[in-house]
């Protein structure tokens, strides 16, 4: 993506590193041991893999500043999500995207996925949040760099049609923003992860594991 990108509807929110940070915390730190590799595809700021407590930590995006945003430690590379060639078979024990895949074509996606396959360890999973149109559709557009549009539904279909077996899903995981008038804290994020229903989710959370991979963790 562009510098005007990032300048303009991708523009840094400190609100976004309190979200991250609590999320972290409060849900994918149970998810990470501390011997793993954890790859973020499309990792923009850093929001995630900067929180993230690993042996070691990969970074893509195809954003030019994006090291600049990385912490210490952080592997970045700059990018295509399907630029992967830097990795080494088997080294990734967890890759995760965030509101990456509505940005690519299908035809990306799945050359993502076969390549990514082959970087995953034995229990190696995906983890991916995105829009979910079905409870998203009448903003999904309002970035113009969305491309795909996917339902929990259908990324589930897709994803096994390629060989990926979906062992998670979550229709309605968190709101699809951090722009609004609400307050962001860590408190109310937590609060927010732990009640069984979500009001205003329109992300959807979902988890495979690639072709031939054993029982995940």
């Amino acid at each position: 993506m562009s510098n005007d990108y990032h300048a303009t509807r991708l523009a840094f929110d400190e609100r976004r590193s309190v979200t991250w940070k609590a999320l972290w915390r409060h849900f994918f730190s149970r998810r990470v041991q501390p011997d793993d590799c954890v790859l973020d595809l499309g990792c923009g700021y850093g929001d995630f893999i900067n929180n993230v407590v690993a042996r070691r930590r990969l970074a893509v995006d195809s954003w030019a500043d994006m090291p600049r945003h990385m912490a210490p430690g952080v592997e970045p590379h700059v990018g295509t999500a399907w630029d992967l060639g830097w990795i080494e078979d088997g080294a990734v024990n967890l890759a995760f995207a965030s509101n990456l895949f509505e940005h690519l074509t299908k035809d990306e996606i799945a050359r993502t996925l076969e390549l990514l396959a082959r970087k995953m360890a034995p229990d190696g999973r995906l983890t991916l949040l995105q829009p979910n149109y079905r409870y998203a559709y009448r903003e999904y557009f309002d970035d113009f760099t969305h491309v795909t549009v996917f339902s929990h539904t259908s990324l589930t279909d897709f994803l096994e049609s390629l060989g990926w077996r979906v062992v998670e899903q979550r229709p309605r995981f968190l709101p699809l923003t951090v722009k609004s008038r609400l307050p962001v804290s860590e408190w109310l994020i937590a609060l927010y992860l732990a009640l069984p229903i979500k009001p205003m989710a329109k992300q959807m959370l979902i988890t495979a594991v690639p072709p031939s991979a054993g029982a995940p963790r």
